[in-house]
């Protein structure tokens, strides 16, 4: 008999089927109307009846699944009374036929912390820019992204009445990532990928400095990586606090199961375990290929502005 599969890739796999489901309320809250819209920080900073929902319904039902894993999801919300609606208890089998790889074939639940952002691109949702919204589900172990999951609900939405909406993609390092086409950005092209709602004098310093060819500007985390590993910018560089470790974790997993790179503006390298603080104080600059190029291009006056 087979044996069954690592926990990893139980957990991989569910998170697939769940964030599927996240799409699906992602797409009926907006199709209600009523987006039940409250701002927490300021202007910028809001959160709607889907970011609600979406985290109590990937939380609920991971950690109905795998009750020792840690998760960590964006909005504080109460755990309780999450309606039996809102539980996903599916998986992808597609994940669980893969092998696991080497190195987290032992891995126990309680040394996974799965980072949620139940949808990344907040803001953008409510302004209609369909395309730049994620949902993020990533999973750490040993304080590093190891796995990730990214839903795109409409993704495809432009493509007319009769076309599939949304997509998954999803990776493990040492594994790969799956569920879209992986391009390199245009050879000797430095297209740069950054915020669109929040700008500053040192983001745009920063981008200055490194004589793009070409400018992008998008909302969400997770957009920001597909524009890379699709190759339709070579670098997503983000001067400024902001950006927190449920934006970064799944995009980070994906990107780095391609062979691409990720850190803060200066260099470090990201920390996913659960007493870790959320903020990623000193940005990100990331890559699919030529991290050093733009490392080395990053001005000294902006890395000492941003303090890890």
């Amino acid at each position: 008999s087979m044996a069954s599969p690592a926990l990893l890739m139980r957990v991989v796999a569910s998170a697939y089927s769940v964030a599927e489901k996240a799409a699906t309320i992602v797409r009926n809250v907006m199709s209600t109307g009523d987006l039940g819209i409250v701002e927490k920080a300021g202007p910028t900073d809001l959160q709607t009846k889907a970011d609600r929902l979406v985290q109590m319904s990937i939380c609920a039902s991971l950690a109905r699944k795998f009750p020792k894993v840690t998760i960590i999801g964006e909005e504080e919300l109460p755990t309780d009374d999450v309606t039996e609606d809102l539980i996903e208890d599916g998986h992808c089998e597609e994940i669980l036929k893969k092998p696991c790889p080497a190195q987290y074939t032992g891995i126990k639940e309680e040394e996974l912390v799965i980072w949620v952002d139940p949808l990344d691109g907040t803001k953008e949702y409510t302004e209609g820019l369909l395309d730049h919204v994620t949902v993020l589900i990533g999973i750490a172990y040993g304080g590093k992204a190891i796995a990730g999951v990214i839903n795109q609900p409409y993704y495809n939405y432009e493509a007319g009445a009769n076309a599939v909406l949304g997509r998954t993609i999803w990776g493990v390092l040492g594994m790969g990532a799956f569920g879209f086409q992986l391009t390199e950005a245009p050879a000797g092209k430095h297209i740069v990928v950054t915020t669109r709602s929040h700008s500053s004098a040192l983001v745009n310093e920063c981008i200055t400095a490194l004589n793009p060819d070409h400018v992008i500007r998008v909302g969400g985390a997770g957009n920001k990586i597909i524009q890379l590993i699709e190759g339709k910018a070579s670098a997503y560089v983000f001067a400024s606090p902001g950006c927190k470790k449920w934006d970064t974790c799944a995009p980070e997993a994906i990107l780095h199961a391609v062979g691409g790179k990720i850190t803060d503006i200066r260099g470090n390298s990201f920390q996913y375990n659960k007493e870790v603080k959320h903020m990623n104080s000193a940005g990100v600059l990331a890559t699919l290929r030529n991290y050093d190029y733009y490392a080395s291009r990053i001005p000294n006056t902006v890395k000492e502005s941003l303090v890890p």
